[in-house]
């Protein structure tokens, strides 16, 4: 992504200008993560080069429309995108035009903008027996079969994201039972060791030979000495997934399948929502609350007690 202008904002009247200075205040001002910013790039680049406007002034209700019109038709596409995914265009190019009142650049009104309704989330969920069985499943005392196992128990002690996951070092304090990670929007919070996960990830560094700083490095003959060993998230994906083939389980098995599942626990046992958004590291708590649908045990045994008595 290249530099932004030097011209300062109040001179700029060139919509490219702006969305340049704009994806630079994401990242220096806001903190937003790189892949966030490319995110957003790609989203008002697809609507500056739809619409043709130059000019934030231009921007209207019909241009908007007419784009959510091109984003749903999508020419060429057999299927219609997603209305989840036209919404993720549509928050971008509302965060730009805040960014430009913000500064007192005439445009359209960023509350002009509504979102697509979309359905409820589906969350995709294993049961605590299919959990039971993917942890078990690495076996043996190999140096791979050992950081697997590391890293199935830590995903599901800590609720790690797997790109946070894949940033960790070697030279976490396992003496504690607890460690700071940076998430998303650089936002740093505390997550918590089990003593399973303790345990494997000791008997796994134990039996590391390399110095490499990745705590989850890559393994086998075919790695370079001089090749960043640190796993990446697609290698974790792939990890997990022919575990779970290997566990019996024929549902879909992501990390962020392993993430549901410590939140779930969490509620299910009594936990309460404020504090597993803050294990999750979620900065609006209604993230957090796609998951109270299924976990609130209460209501269930509310209507198991009291529910059809009278029939007979």
């Amino acid at each position: 992504m290249r530099l932004f202008s030097s011209v300062t904002i109040s001179c700029v009247s060139n919509l490219k200008e702006l969305k340049n200075q704009f994806l630079e205040y994401l990242e220096i001002e806001r903190g937003r993560s790189l892949k966030t910013i490319e995110n957003y790039d790609r989203y008002l680049s697809r609507y500056l080069a739809y619409s043709t406007l130059t000019s934030p002034s231009r921007i209207s209700e019909e241009s908007v429309r007419q784009f959510r019109l091109y984003l749903n038709r999508q020419p060429g596409v057999s299927q219609n995108l997603k209305l989840k995914t036209q919404n993720y265009y549509l928050i971008a190019l509302r965060a730009f035009l805040k960014f430009l009142r913000k500064r007192g650049i005439e445009s359209l009104s960023p509350e002009r903008i509504e979102l697509a309704k979309v359905g409820a989330r589906d969350l995709d969920l294993i049961s605590s027996e299919e959990l039971n069985r993917l942890m078990k499943t690495p076996s043996g005392s190999s140096l791979s079969a050992l950081r697997d196992r590391a890293i199935l128990e830590l995903l599901f002690s800590t609720g790690l994201r797997v790109s946070e996951l894949c940033s960790l070092n070697r030279d976490l304090d396992l003496s504690r039972e607890e460690f700071s990670v940076r998430g998303k929007g650089e936002k740093v919070r505390v997550v918590f060791l089990s003593p399973a996960a303790k345990r494997t990830i000791k008997e796994y560094l134990n039996k590391r030979g390399d110095v490499d700083e990745a705590l989850f490095a890559q393994l086998g003959k075919n790695v370079k000495a001089t090749k960043d060993l640190r796993l990446t998230p697609r290698s974790v994906e792939r990890l997990v997934k022919r575990y779970a083939v290997k566990a019996g389980i024929t549902k879909k098995v992501t990390p962020h399948v392993i993430r549901h599942s410590f939140a779930t626990d969490l509620l299910e046992n009594g936990a309460d929502l404020r504090s597993v958004q803050a294990l999750l590291g979620h900065s609006n708590i209604a993230t957090t609350q796609v998951y109270t649908h299924i976990t609130d045990k209460h209501l269930r045994e509310v209507h198991r007690a009291f529910h059809g008595k009278r029939r007979k």
